[in-house]
């Protein structure tokens, strides 16, 4: 399956690069789980992020950023599988639930309830 990993970003981080960074290495902590279970890892930022920077975005919430941002992440819905929505308080992380249950897409609140991650190697 390919699987959204949902969890917060720019939530509560005041827009602080460094913040920013730790909330992107914890949604991708659980990625390679992931794909040693079989399954395609995807996080919105992957894509998000390098057409923000090619649009001229200069900071987080400026209408570059607010073009790209969430609209990818619900495009990816699309085409995704399941989500994988991870602890931490997020308005974004939340909406992608949200669409995905209305979907009918699986959600997993845990990795260990990704069908076949229990068996694979962890990280």
């Amino acid at each position: 399956m390919m699987i959204l990993i949902a969890a917060p970003y720019r939530g509560g981080t005041n827009d602080d690069p460094a913040l920013m960074a730790q909330n992107l290495a914890h949604l991708e902590s659980v990625a390679l789980p992931l794909f040693r279970a079989g399954h395609l890892p995807m996080i919105g930022e992957w894509v998000a992020l390098p057409l923000i920077r090619l649009g001229g975005s200069t900071k987080p919430g400026d209408a570059v950023w607010n073009e790209i941002q969430y609209p990818v992440a619900h495009q990816l819905l699309d085409k995704c599988d399941a989500v994988l929505r991870l602890e931490g308080a997020s308005a974004g992380a939340d909406n992608d639930v949200k669409l995905a249950q209305e979907r009918g897409i699986p959600v997993y609140f845990s990795l260990r309830d990704v069908p076949g991650v229990a068996g694979a190697k962890s990280a």
